[in-house]
């Protein structure tokens, strides 16, 4: 193994162990501070979890530092929109009709983009839909 940072992420370090145990294999670090041949079940792999779940940790509270800061840019996060004032009016009249959003979205159609021509997915209507409402709720508010 090069990197023992790599180790524990998205997989449960115990039972790696056990299952390193059972099939009488080691575990051996090519490179840094932990470098030669440990045992799975010493101490080094409880070392190794701790530092696994630090890291993740680490890493989830960058990648919102970084969506909250984009945020304040006034960049967006994830894909180009799919949704226009257009379809927020059809969304709007289908929902007064008491439509569900799964049958909101087959009837809408993206008109721009790469995937111009496709239905919007659900969560894409109801996300679009929430926000119209909030940003009703404040208007009124002011």
């Amino acid at each position: 193994m090069h990197e023992h940072k790599r180790l524990g992420r998205g997989i449960e370090l115990t039972m790696l162990t056990e299952e390193l145990k059972a099939s009488d294999v080691g575990l051996e670090f090519l490179t840094r501070e932990l470098k030669g041949s440990h045992e799975p079940s010493g101490i080094v792999f409880t070392v190794i979890a701790a530092m696994s779940g630090t890291e993740r940790e680490y890493i989830r509270d960058r990648t919102l530092e970084g969506h909250e800061s984009a945020r304040k840019r006034g960049k967006t996060i994830g894909g180009a929109g799919v949704t226009d004032d257009d379809m927020l009016s059809m969304a709007l009249h289908l929902r007064d009709q008491e439509m569900s959003l799964r049958d909101i979205a087959k009837r809408l159609v993206i008109t721009t983009g790469a995937k111009r021509g496709q239905h919007p997915s659900p969560t894409t209507v109801m996300r679009m839909l929430r926000e119209h409402d909030e940003q009703a709720a404040t208007a009124a508010g002011a």
